[in-house]
């Protein structure tokens, strides 16, 4: 599994895709938002959380396409439906390599892009360890969603459907933590279940992304 999981993140550095693209998604949301909304700190501060965590979840959502789309299309996925590595296994690292490349970068960097929204600087710390939770319950529900569209023409669009309602747990408790911590409220709670989508992700998705494939590879 870890082969696997070197192979994934050498294609997805060399390609490029994952890495930049989601970064200059978020960069550009955080840009263009004070420039549509006006320079007012107060407001600006006020839609912040919320606006970070769409700009994540969106940049997620951009690489969520390529995930089983390429193994599928040149027969890898085929070799590892039969190898002795189970399914299960190859979702997980599929995921986690998502993540490394797309998630973990982004958490990296909403620090610098919260200061362009104006965030309460007690803010950040929540900021970072929501991101840090919710990112690899998104990764997940993408790669769930990924093996339900894989082999599908126009799958992106049939994935944006399918994954973006199940995005809106996290996107909620994400933001009312990073909104609770900004304003010196209790984040922990938001923050708790935020964790468990993610642990909730962890336990059963890449069993129903496995059936998912089996299903799709018939």
């Amino acid at each position: 599994m870890i082969a696997l999981l070197q192979r994934d993140l050498r294609l997805a550095l060399r390609a490029g895709g994952g890495f930049g693209l989601g970064l200059a998604f978020f960069l550009m949301v955080a840009v263009l938002v004070p420039l549509g909304v006006g320079p007012e700190g107060a407001l600006l501060a006020r839609i912040a959380p919320g606006i970070l965590w769409v700009g994540a979840l969106l940049a997620c959502l951009l690489s969520l396409d390529r995930m089983f789309a390429l193994d599928f299309e040149d027969g890898a996925l085929d070799l590892m439906a039969v190898s002795p590595l189970p399914l299960e296994g190859v979702v997980v690292m599929k995921a986690l390599a998502h993540w490394l490349v797309t998630g973990l970068p982004l958490v990296l960097i909403a620090p610098v892009l919260g200061v362009l929204l104006s965030l309460a600087p007690s803010g950040y710390g929540w900021l970072v360890a929501s991101l840090f939770l919710g990112t690899p319950a998104l990764s997940l529900i993408g790669g769930f969603g990924a093996a339900l569209t894989v082999g599908l023409k126009r799958g992106g669009l049939i994935l944006s459907l399918i994954v973006l309602p199940m995005y809106v747990p996290s996107l909620i408790f994400g933001a009312e933590a990073v909104r609770r911590g900004a304003v010196g409220g209790d984040a922990m709670v938001p923050l708790l279940l935020l964790a468990a989508i993610s642990l909730g992700s962890v336990a059963i998705l890449p069993f129903a992304a496995a059936a998912a494939l089996r299903a799709n590879l018939k």
